[in-house]
């Protein structure tokens, strides 16, 4: 029989109840399984008992996290935004087109670009036919990424490296230049590959500098 001293340290060497994950870990884990679900079914053939199945979670936490198939799916264009735009960004002293390469993320590899790419071609064709889509799309992803984009485009403004322009309407002009080749604008228009886009993307920031930096710093 057992003594008590031995029942004392099995219950110190027990282990203990595994950590929850956070709400932040979750949603994360969850927006990652439901984008494959998505990508796979479209947005109108994926439905929240899905998702929750395909990620491992009781509906009830699902829907606390997010309500509605549409916050979820906000989710996931705001994550796409931030593989669009590294933004907020703090350095001002890096040479602009080298900046704005960054911030366009014209680095980033091809796997990620082909993840992206498949989003963006899921959401433009869906939203078609959901409303809500290109309300998310608006919201989270275009609107969101003018306003980081403008405000910095401001901050080099005030640091004398741009020229006086209404910040808003630059940042427009030059995410309209680059994303404008994203995907195909009518029937029969032909997609660009990866090393095409890139050389776009660098050809518009050229221009948009040539028109903005400041003498003293430019390209």
């Amino acid at each position: 029989m057992a003594s008590e001293s031995d029942m004392d340290l099995a219950v110190r060497r027990a282990p203990g109840r595994p950590k929850s994950r956070s709400d932040e870990a979750e949603r994360e884990r969850i927006t990652a399984g439901a984008l494959e679900l998505f990508l796979a079914s479209g947005y109108g053939g994926t439905t929240m008992d899905a998702v929750a199945a395909r990620c491992g979670v009781s509906k009830r936490t699902l829907y606390r996290l997010f309500p509605a198939k549409t916050d979820l799916f906000r989710a996931m264009v705001a994550d796409n935004r931030r593989s669009m735009l590294a933004l907020p960004r703090t350095r001002v002293d890096e040479p602009l087109d080298q900046a704005l390469a960054a911030i366009f993320r014209l680095d980033i590899g091809a796997e990620q670009d082909q993840g992206r790419m498949a989003f963006i071609l899921l959401a433009v064709a869906e939203a078609e036919r959901f409303p809500e889509i290109g309300e998310a799309l608006r919201l989270e992803g275009a609107d969101a990424s003018r306003r980081m984009l403008a405000s910095w485009l401001e901050t080099q403004q005030q640091a004398g490296r741009l020229r006086p322009f209404p910040p808003e309407a630059a940042a427009r002009m030059l995410m309209d230049m680059i994303f404008s080749v994203q995907a195909r604008r009518f029937p029969g228009d032909r997609e660009l590959d990866r090393a095409e886009r890139i050389a776009h993307a660098r050809q518009c920031i050229d221009l948009f500098l040539n028109g903005l930096a400041s003498e003293s710093h430019g390209n």
